[in-house]
């Protein structure tokens, strides 16, 4: 794996996958075509940028789903942790555990990161808009995390 985060980009098809989620169920991208995903790979849960970025996608499902998009979050959390995460926080939308990294690797967003002038590996924080054929139509490489909703609905 090269050092620096590759996203996959716009036009690619959307590695497919099959995830438990916090609340047990077991989810596949696949099973959302038909319809839009906006699924969203965040660092760390209960930390200030991720709950922003959630918490917004939370207030806006309404018109997200009014627009045919489904949300879908991971992050390298487990189950227990996304479960405490989503319930403080009321989440709508599901959370997949990827502690083994398989799916945030297939889709290029585990890299060299900078924090304080420190150097480490750690996960991008990047959205892919999935139309209903699969295919990634857009890649938000930084997404505004308290107007991320917005960002996504002026894609469409």
């Amino acid at each position: 794996m090269a050092d620096k985060a590759n996203p996959l980009e716009a036009g690619t098809e959307a590695p497919d996958f099959t995830a438990a989620t916090f609340d047990g169920r077991t989810i596949t991208l696949s099973q959302y075509r038909g319809g839009k995903v906006a699924l969203y790979f965040y660092p760390k849960d209960m930390t200030p940028g991720c709950t922003n970025q959630a918490c917004n996608l939370r207030d806006n499902i309404d018109v997200l789903t009014e627009h045919d998009i489904a949300v879908i979050g991971v992050s390298p959390d487990d189950n227990d942790r996304h479960e405490a995460f989503a319930s403080k926080h009321d989440l709508n939308f599901p959370l997949v555990a990827d502690p083994d990294r398989e799916i945030i690797e297939a889709y290029g967003v585990w890299g060299e990161k900078k924090n304080y002038g420190k150097t480490f590996k750690g996960l991008q924080r990047t959205t892919f808009l999935i139309d209903e054929d699969g295919v990634i139509q857009h890649v938000f490489k930084r997404p505004k995390v308290k107007e991320h909703a917005e960002e996504i609905l002026s894609k469409l």
